[in-house]
């Protein structure tokens, strides 16, 4: 888009103006630029299925894409090492214990990576969020060390997942695993992926049209919430060998 009132139609002048129409975000899913962080902001943007991506120092891009990429929490796809990771139990594994500690490794350097996406500014706005109950981790531990993780927002039963990191083999994907047997048990429609992967795709997940996404997404965000902390009500490993003292 180049043409100048697409480009005013798109730039967040406003704190109180309203994202355009998703159908009009162009080819690559972007919606919107410009705006802020704020707490109303991340929300508003959340529950009608978008999300900010963007670098440290850009103006702030907003995005809902289509395809979107989505996992329902009962369609994980559990290899036959996967399966042996989750059942070694040689971890303990926690809701929202140490969410800033889970956002920090999940914005540290990556294998064949430059840079990071989840800037300071990211980290405070979504810090802030968790402390107003929206946004949740899943916290992997090994011998009183946090060796993976994950994060992501919760609107209703609709869950966005954000970024996940490990520090030893498997430990995302174990942090994955038992995020979607709790929110299967507290009936979470979807987990929202936003953007296709490999190793998205190996773990169950699919792409949907934008249009089937939304209309799951608001049937779910429209289902009571969970405000946080979150505590698992599934059995997990909890070994205090393993928990931080």
């Amino acid at each position: 888009m180049t043409d100048a009132t697409d480009l005013m139609r798109m730039y967040l002048a406003d704190p109180d103006q309203p994202f355009p129409p998703v159908e009009l975000a162009d080819p690559s899913g972007l919606i919107a630029f410009g705006g802020d962080l704020s707490p109303k902001r991340l929300l508003d943007a959340y529950s009608a299925g978008i999300f900010p991506w963007y670098n440290p120092g850009e103006t702030i891009h907003w995005y809902c894409p289509d395809p979107r990429s989505i996992l329902i929490p009962t369609d994980l796809r559990v290899s036959k090492s996967f399966r042996k990771s989750v059942a070694a139990a040689d971890y303990a594994v926690t809701m929202d214990r140490a969410f800033a500690d889970v956002m920090s490794n999940c914005a540290g350097p990556r294998a064949k990576e430059a840079g990071t996406w989840i800037g300071s500014d990211m980290q405070a706005a979504y810090l802030e969020l968790h402390h107003l109950g929206h946004v949740h981790s899943v916290e992997v531990w090994r011998d009183g060390e946090l060796v993976g993780g994950l994060y992501g927002v919760a609107r209703g039963r609709s869950f966005a997942g954000e970024s996940m990191f490990s520090r030893a083999r498997d430990t995302s994907k174990v942090a994955l695993y038992w995020l979607c047997a709790q929110l299967a048990a507290w009936e979470f429609a979807l987990i929202d992926c936003q953007v296709t992967t490999s190793h998205l795709g190996s773990l169950g997940a699919v792409d949907v049209p934008r249009a089937d996404y939304l209309r799951l997404h608001a049937e779910a965000a429209a289902r009571p919430a969970l405000p946080g902390p979150w505590q698992f009500e599934i059995s997990v490993p909890n070994s205090p060998n393993h928990l931080p003292g």
